[in-house]
């Protein structure tokens, strides 16, 4: 009706007639379908159907330094023409948001500019990488991780990312030891987990709910340096390895004016 604002409940229906509507609904398509679990982050966005819904999660803001569209570059989706989209983009930001502005904000503000390599990835995507051996764990092992849009089998969220620091980079083409930054990471970020690879120092970084504080590699013959459970190198050990490391977020950015705050 022209002239009025309908309140739309969040399964499209106007509240004043859902309640029958939506059971019939319920009946055809099952519950399921029509009401998300409790636990769920907030927030009703749907999938993308379209290019200007495509562009307008890309524009949303995940922390001070990123949004949603630096996350979702995907050679093997380009390449092979498959949509990199999540198919739930409320858990998706939810896990990208805490990604972005606990790990990866901390490290532009200590280093500078980053490069976000391979970071969301549609099941679609990492089904296709994986079976076809280009890179790509199983789904199954890549829920919470780069499949931002799936819990793990134990419930939890998370968001994996593949980032090179460039400032570290350079070091460790001139033979740094990789372990430097590794223990920096542990000592300054609450991860889940880091995994390094051997080309620029380049490493997995992921954010998740109940996180264990691993880090793996496969630079050298240890593939896994700490495990949950396992003794720590002395503190001393470890700082002193990063002493020459730039000041823990020391980089200055402009500060907004006192009227835009």
């Amino acid at each position: 009706m022209r002239g009025r604002c309908q309140v739309m409940s969040c399964s499209g229906l106007d509240p004043a007639v859902a309640p029958d509507r939506l059971q019939q609904r319920r009946k055809k398509f099952g519950t399921k379908l029509m009401s998300a679990p409790d636990d769920l982050p907030a927030g009703r966005k749907r999938k993308p159907g379209s290019v200007r819904g495509l562009e307008a999660l890309g524009r949303e803001r995940l922390s001070r330094h990123f949004f949603m569209r630096d996350f979702l570059y995907s050679e093997i989706g380009n390449f092979f023409q498959i949509q990199n989209i999540p198919d739930d983009p409320n858990l998706a930001l939810y896990a990208g948001r805490k990604l972005a502005s606990e790990l990866l904000d901390p490290l532009v503000e200590t280093f500078g500019p980053i490069a976000v390599r391979s970071a969301y990835r549609s099941p679609a995507v990492n089904g296709y990488g994986a079976e076809h051996n280009l890179g790509c764990a199983s789904n199954e092992a890549n829920r919470a991780g780069h499949i931002w849009d799936q819990r793990d089998p134990d419930g939890n969220c998370g968001a994996c990312t593949s980032v090179v620091i460039p400032w570290f980079a350079d070091q460790y083409e001139k033979g740094r030891d990789w372990q430097d930054l590794a223990w920096w990471l542990y000592d300054h970020l609450d991860f889940h987990a880091i995994f390094f690879f051997p080309k620029r120092a380049a490493f997995n970084l992921t954010w998740r709910e109940n996180p264990e504080r691993r880090i793996s590699s496969w630079i050298g013959p240890d593939r896994v340096i700490l495990r949950p459970g396992d003794t720590l190198p002395p503190i001393e050990e470890r700082q002193g390895r990063y002493t020459d490391f730039p000041p823990f977020r020391g980089v200055q950015y402009p500060e907004l004016p006192q009227r835009y705050r």
